[in-house]
């Protein structure tokens, strides 16, 4: 399992709520819903993308295929782009749009704004 944020700091201070925002499955599952929403935005704006690529994407968002990222990741030393690369097995009609336009600081810092922002309302400090 994925769902949790593991290290010696974590697993010594941090509570569970905090390990599961910060888990490898929050992150990817981020990621995953940031590109979808990039690609509805780039549709909005005239890019050629269908609803078809839009449902794939919807369809595989949640299930994410860790071997073939991590298999990626091995040969190319990319997080962003291996996960972009698994993700586009999952999605055969949508792999040209994943990513678009993008650098990976889109999904990496916006995806780190999220989770930070998420555990801050849950602690009621925002």
């Amino acid at each position: 399992m994925k769902n949790f944020y593991e290290s010696p700091l974590s697993s010594r201070y941090a509570d569970r709520g905090m390990s599961a925002v910060f888990s490898e499955d929050t992150k990817f599952k981020l990621w995953r819903k940031l590109w979808i929403a990039l690609a509805e935005s780039e549709k909005e704006l005239g890019l050629d993308i269908s609803d078809e690529q839009i449902a794939e994407m919807k369809a595989n968002s949640d299930n994410i295929n860790y071997e073939d990222a991590e298999t990626k990741e091995r040969e190319i030393r990319h997080d962003v782009m291996s996960h972009v690369y698994a993700f586009g097995l999952q999605c055969p009609k949508a792999k040209s749009i994943i990513h678009l336009g993008a650098t990976s600081c889109f999904v990496g810092d916006n995806s780190d704004i999220i989770r930070i922002a998420a555990k801050f309302r849950a602690a009621g400090q925002c």
